[in-house]
């Protein structure tokens, strides 16, 4: 596995030639919030730990690094029989986090803990940004479910994936990627293109060939006219016969989406088909979702897609894998702003009335504070997976979903909130920093 980037190569090299082998402690996390979040739901750390269970670089791997003619035989001989042999803590995939809590600890041989950093933060900085995003827009629908549309303008096939699971495990209702689908289990959704209805040239033909294969089904009415759409799906449904109905919603795609919606549903009704769903798209995002809703638009569902995709307004989040303890001895980084806190960490949450009142970083030895639950659970033991380590996506789901119900209510707001949530440093911590500061400085002083 050559997924890592050529710095953590040449390191590892060094830390081989110069028998640095001891054991290590890194830990994966971010350092602050994009301004319009107020958490992040953490994902990805599922298929983090799997790739570490199969660490692996190949005898082609292995060729391919000999051809670059940067590294020398015994450590290309060490690197073909590397495998992950350490532990690891993490948060559950599908948690709730906040700045500065480490979302999964790695202790391992310091070469192992090193290779492995570019793709523990790819799997988690992926998935975690998606998953946030696709937490605000289940949110903003208010209880309405919600498509995934976004595997066409999705970042790549595996962008696709990562969106698909990450919706769903956020609150989405399904998927319209099959693929998804099929190696996930998540429920594939879809309705029909404009290219279908471009292909008869006759929309009324187009809605009634489809809906009879396809029963029960939601027709797109926005080809050329909504509102006529809208008019021939009420021709079809009223020449009757057919059970089941031949659709169950209409789509609109385009246009102004509340007025839009607000004469469909009305024309609905007045022909007795209060049953009748309205679903809508269009480059939808959560702000646009909730000013819909805000302002009355009688829509039952959406399907999102380029802006659940691309999250233009928060498409990265600082996520870091530093170094916090070699050979039992703790390590900082003391650089201006970007700072850390010394030796293996836990997080602790408090509640209260089962709603998350703030958490205490701490040093991972430390007492618990009273009352406080710890989220860093073993995952890995030398080596080897714990039992239950890597749960079924429906229990991430069920995990994501519960974290979320538990944020207080300024927390799960759009906008942010006018207090961010809590997030405490122990003294202990805080003090052994100011120590480890101390003596950098004294050495600086004394070169």
């Amino acid at each position: 596995m050559l997924f890592t980037d050529l710095y953590e190569l040449s390191m590892a090299r060094v830390y081989h030639a110069e028998d640095m082998s001891r054991e290590a402690v890194f830990e994966l996390f971010f350092r602050k919030l994009p301004e319009s979040r107020n958490y992040v739901l953490a994902c990805g750390q599922n298929q983090a730990l799997q790739a570490l269970l199969d660490f692996r670089i190949t005898p082609e791997e292995i060729d391919w690094l000999a051809g670059l003619n940067r590294f020398p035989d015994d450590f290309l001989n060490f690197l073909q029989d590397l495998r992950f042999t350490g532990d690891v803590e993490m948060i559950p995939d599908g948690s709730v986090v906040f700045p500065l809590e480490p979302v999964m600890r790695i202790r391992a041989p310091l070469i192992q803990a090193q290779l492995v950093e570019t793709l523990l933060l790819n799997t988690v900085h992926a998935q975690s940004v998606l998953a946030s995003k696709a937490a605000r827009v289940v949110e903003a629908a208010d209880g309405r479910p919600v498509m995934d549309f976004g595997a066409r303008k999705a970042q790549g096939r595996e962008g696709a994936m990562n969106l698909a699971r990450t919706s769903w495990i956020a609150g989405a209702s399904g998927t319209s990627n099959l693929e998804a689908g099929q190696a996930l289990g998540i429920p594939v959704l879809g309705t029909m293109a404009h290219s279908f209805i471009q292909a008869y040239n006759d929309e009324a033909r187009a809605f009634r060939d489809f809906s009879h294969y396809w029963p029960e089904t939601t027709l797109l009415v926005d080809t050329w006219d909504s509102l006529r759409g809208v008019d021939r799906v009420i021709e079809l449904l009223r020449e009757g016969g057919d059970n089941p109905p031949p659709a169950r919603a209409i789509r609109l795609d385009s246009g102004d989406l509340l007025d839009l919606s607000r004469k469909a549903r009305r024309k609905l009704d007045d022909a007795g088909l209060v049953d009748v769903k309205i679903v809508a798209s269009s480059s939808l995002d959560e702000y646009a979702i909730r000013k819909l809703l805000v302002n009355g638009a009688p829509i039952d569902g959406f399907g999102v897609g380029t802006e659940w995709a691309a999250v233009s307004d928060a498409s990265s989040i600082d996520f870091a894998y530093k170094l916090a303890e070699y050979d039992g001895e703790p390590r900082i980084k003391a650089s201006s702003n970007k700072s850390t806190w010394p030796g293996a960490k836990q997080v602790w949450r408090n509640w209260r009335g089962g709603v998350m009142s703030g958490d205490t970083i701490t040093a991972a030895d430390e007492a618990a504070p009273e009352g406080a639950e710890p989220l860093l659970k073993t995952a890995i033991r030398n080596g080897n997976a714990m039992e239950g380590a890597i749960p079924d996506l429906q229990s991430v789901r069920d995990h994501a979903l519960a974290s979320i119900q538990s944020l207080p209510d300024a927390m799960r707001q759009l906008h942010p909130a006018g207090l961010p949530y809590r997030v405490a440093i122990s003294d202990r911590l805080e003090h052994d920093k100011q120590k480890l500061m101390q003596q950098y400085r004294g050495n600086l002083e004394n070169e």
